[in-house]
C-alpha cells in the first residue's frame, strides 16, 4: 500500500469508528457486532503503528494511552461553576417561579426542565474542535485536571462534527445502575469495599492514577451546558442543549421547554413517579430560565445563578422493622444476608427486603433481627439499610448458616474475605454461571452454548449439572426455542468434541474460586493428574507455582464437598481428559526466561503471544514478581505494568518480543 493509499485507509477507518462509537456510546443504536468493531480498531492500530508520524490525538486508539500519574493538576475553570440552590418541594418551586418573575419585571418567561444527574460535574475544552483537556469541577473555581481518565470515556467525543471549533462543555460524568452493579460484584470478588453509591463510584473513577481503570468502568458523560470565551452559547439554553446534539454529544433526552409553571410542574411531577424506569440515578430536576439574556438580567448570588434551580425528589428513606435475616444465594454462590423488613412504602413502591451485602456490613451497621432501621431504595436494585435507629427489645443476631439453604452444600469464608461461598458447583442458584463458564471459550470452548440457550436448559431441567451437558441428544434440543436439527447436531458434536480438551482446562471449568486458567495450567503440569490434584494436601497443592495458602484451602475445600466429587466422577464417565500430556520442550531463544502480558497487543493475541514464548522455551505467568524477567506491554495495560516499573522489570513491546523471537 502507498503512503497516500495508507492516509486515506488511516482517515477512512477512524471516521468510521467515530460513527460506530457514536452510534453505540450516545444514541444507543449499534449496527456492527462488537467483533466487528474490534476489527476496524485492530486494522487502523496496525497502520498507525506502521505510520506512527500520522498519529493524531483524535485518533480512537488513543483513548487508553495516558500513563500513571502521581497525581493531579489545579487549573482554573474559564468562569466558576457553581452550585445550585435546592427546591426542596412544590412551593419553593413556586417560590423560585415568584422571584423570577417579580426581577424581569413581569416579562414572558420559558424554563428548560432536565433531569439532575447524580454524577460528577466536569467541563471540558475544544480547541480546533479536537478535546485538549477536562477539568472536574472541583470548588468551583479550580478543579483537576482529568484529560487523560476523560478520553476513555467513550460518550465524549475526542473529535466533534462539523460545527463549532473552539468551545467549553459542561456536563456529568455517571456511572449507569448496570454498571455500578458490575463494578461492586468485581470488587466484592477481590475482597474490596463496595461502592456506597454510583456518584461515589464516578467520582472515585475519574480521579484515579490509571487510566486504564477508569477505562475499564465504563463511565459515561452527559452534557448540558455549552460556552464560547467563558460566556454561555448560544441565545437559549435549549438551543444550547440542541447545538451539543448537533456536535455529537450526548445530551439527556428527557427535557422539555416549559411554557408556563404548570407544565413545568408536571415534568417534574412526572419523573419523580417513574425515576426508577431510568438506567441512572436522578435525585430531582434541574430548572434554568431559558432565555440567556434573561439569565444575565438576573444575575447570580456569591454561590449560586438566579435564574436556576434544583427540584429535589423527596428522599427515598423510612423507617421500619427487621423481622427476619436470611442468606440469599446469588449467581457465582456468594451468600448476601438480606434483612426481610415489616412492609413499608418507599418512594412510592412497597419494600419488604433490603441487603445487608455481607457479614461484615452487618456489623459495621450493629443491625440484629427485632431492630428498627432506615431503608433506603436506591436504582432498581434491591433496598439497603442504611442504619439502626432503634434497638428492639428481644434483639437476636444473625448467624450464616454452614449449610447453603438451596443444595445444603458448604459454605465457606476464606480468610480475609468478606464474602461467603457455596462451593458445590452444580447449586442450582448458581448452576447457570457455572455452565457458562465451562462452555466458554478459554475453558472447554464448546461453541453454541450461550445464555439464551442455557437459561433453557436449566429451566426445563434438561440440565442440573454441568455433567448432564454429556448427556444431551439433538432430539432433546430440537425442542427449544431457535434450536433446529441442524443446530442441534452441531451443538452435540462440539459438546463432544469438547472431552478432547487437556486437563488445565478441565481444571478451569470446575470452577474451584481463585484456580483460573494459569492455576489450572500450573497444577495440571506439577500434578499431572486430576485424581492426584485432588488428593493432595493444602502444603503439597502449594509446591506448583503461583499456588499459595488461599488458593490451596480453597482446592481443598472444593474436593471435600461430597457433590463436587459426585460431578468429577459423572466427568471422568462421560470420557474428559483426567491427566496431563507433558510435552518436553527443547531449548529455545527465550529459554528460563519468565513473561507476563498485560495490555492488548497489535497483532497477536495473549493466548498467541503465550504459545510463540512457551514454544521457545520461556514461561508465562500471570502476575509480577522479582522473578520475572520481562513484561510485554499492549495497549490499555493494567497495574502489572505499574509493579514493573516498581520492581525494576524491562518493559518491552510486542515488537521487541517478536524480535526476541527471531519474527
Amino acid at each position: 500500500m502507498t503512503d497516500t493509499a495508507a492516509l486515506k485507509e488511516i482517515e477512512r477507518l477512524r471516521e468510521e469508528i467515530r460513527r460506530h462509537e457514536y452510534l453505540y456510546y450516545v444514541l444507543d443504536q449499534p449496527e456492527i457486532t462488537d467483533a466487528e468493531y474490534d476489527e476496524l480498531v485492530r486494522r487502523l492500530k496496525k497502520l498507525e503503528e506502521e505510520h506512527p508520524e500520522w498519529v493524531t490525538p483524535d485518533s480512537p486508539t488513543q483513548r487508553v494511552g495516558g500513563k500513571p500519574r502521581e497525581g493531579f493538576v489545579k487549573v482554573r475553570h474559564s468562569s466558576p461553576m457553581l452550585s445550585l440552590d435546592n427546591a426542596l418541594n412544590e412551593a419553593e418551586l413556586r417560590d423560585f417561579d415568584r422571584r423570577v418573575r417579580e426581577l424581569l419585571g413581569g416579562a414572558p418567561c420559558r424554563y428548560v426542565a432536565e433531569l439532575k444527574l447524580d454524577g460528577l460535574s466536569m467541563a471540558v475544552h475544544y480547541r480546533d474542535g479536537i478535546l485538549v483537556q477536562a477539568v472536574t469541577r472541583g470548588d468551583g473555581i479550580e478543579g483537576e485536571d482529568v484529560t487523560e481518565n476523560a478520553r476513555t470515556i467513550r460518550s465524549l467525543p475526542l473529535r466533534v462534527k462539523d460545527g463549532l471549533r473552539t468551545f467549553e462543555v459542561r456536563g456529568e460524568v455517571i456511572l449507569n445502575r448496570r454498571a455500578f452493579e458490575r463494578l461492586n460484584l468485581e470488587r466484592e470478588a477481590e475482597g474490596l469495599p463496595r461502592f456506597a453509591n454510583p456518584r461515589n463510584a464516578a467520582a472515585g473513577s475519574i480521579r484515579v492514577l490509571e487510566p486504564a481503570i477508569t477505562a475499564a468502568r465504563r463511565l459515561d458523560y452527559y452534557a448540558y451546558f455549552l460556552l464560547v470565551d467563558g460566556e454561555t452559547y448560544p441565545d437559549t439554553q435549549w438551543e444550547a442543549l440542541e447545538t451539543l446534539d448537533k456536535l455529537g454529544f450526548k445530551v439527556n433526552p428527557h427535557r422539555k421547554r416549559c411554557s408556563t409553571f404548570d407544565e413545568l410542574l408536571e415534568f417534574c411531577r412526572h419523573w419523580q413517579e417513574r425515576r426508577q424506569e431510568l438506567p441512572y440515578e436522578t435525585d430531582g430536576v434541574v430548572v434554568k430560565v431559558d432565555s440567556v439574556e434573561q439569565q444575565r438580567r438576573l444575575g447570580w448570588t456569591a454561590k449560586a445563578p438566579r435564574w436556576a434551580i434544583a427540584f429535589k425528589f423527596p428522599a427515598q428513606q423510612e423507617k421500619t422493622e427487621v423481622l427476619n435475616i436470611e442468606a440469599q444465594v446469588g449467581r457465582t454462590g456468594v451468600l448476601t444476608p438480606v434483612a426481610h423488613l415489616k412492609p413499608v412504602q418507599v418512594g412510592g413502591v412497597t419494600v419488604s427486603r433490603a441487603t445487608l451485602h455481607n457479614e461484615e456490613e452487618i456489623e459495621r451497621l450493629g443491625v440484629q433481627i427485632g431492630d428498627t432501621v432506615l431503608v433506603e431504595r436506591s436504582g432498581d436494585v434491591i433496598p439497603k439499610v442504611v442504619r439502626v435507629v432503634a434497638r428492639g427489645a428481644n434483639r437476636r443476631p444473625f448467624r450464616m448458616p454452614e449449610r447453603c439453604p438451596v443444595c445444603g452444600g458448604k459454605v465457606v469464608r476464606q480468610e480475609g474475605e468478606v464474602a461467603s461461598r457455596c462451593i458445590n458447583t452444580n447449586c442450582p442458584a448458581r448452576l447457570k454461571e457455572s455452565i457458562l463458564h465451562f462452555a466458554s471459550r478459554n475453558v472447554m470452548d464448546i461453541d453454541g452454548l450461550g445464555e439464551a440457550l442455557v437459561d433453557q436448559l436449566v429451566e426445563r431441567k434438561l440440565v442440573r449439572s454441568v455433567a448432564d451437558l454429556y448427556q444431551l441428544r439433538p432430539e432433546q434440543l430440537m425442542e427449544l426455542e431457535r434450536m433446529g436439527k441442524k443446530s442441534s447436531e452441531k451443538l452435540v458434536a462440539n459438546i463432544e468434541a469438547s472431552k478432547r480438551q487437556p486437563l488445565a482446562r478441565v481444571i478451569a471449568g470446575l470452577g474451584i474460586p481463585f484456580v483460573g486458567e494459569r492455576t489450572a495450567q500450573f497444577l495440571a503440569e506439577t500434578f499431572g493428574s486430576l485424581d492426584a490434584i485432588a488428593a493432595a494436601d493444602e502444603q503439597t497443592l502449594q509446591q506448583a507455582e503461583e499456588v499459595g495458602p488461599k488458593v490451596a484451602r480453597s482446592i481443598r475445600q472444593f474436593f471435600q464437598e461430597e457433590r463436587n466429587r459426585e460431578l468429577v466422577e459423572r466427568l471422568r464417565q462421560a470420557g474428559l481428559t483426567f491427566h496431563h500430556k507433558r510435552v518436553e520442550r527443547k531449548g529455545g531463544p527465550l529459554e528460563g526466561k519468565v513473561f507476563v502480558l498485560t495490555g492488548t497487543l497489535p497483532h497477536w493475541t495473549r493466548e498467541e503471544a503465550k504459545a510463540r514464548i512457551e514454544a521457545a522455551g520461556g514461561k508465562v505467568t500471570g502476575s509480577v514478581s522479582k522473578k520475572t524477567d520481562y513484561v510485554v506491554a499492549g495497549a490499555g495495560p493494567g497495574s502489572k505494568l505499574a509493579k514493573a516499573r516498581e520492581l525494576g522489570i524491562p518493559v518491552i513491546d510486542e515488537a521487541e518480543l517478536q524480535r526476541m523471537l527471531g519474527v
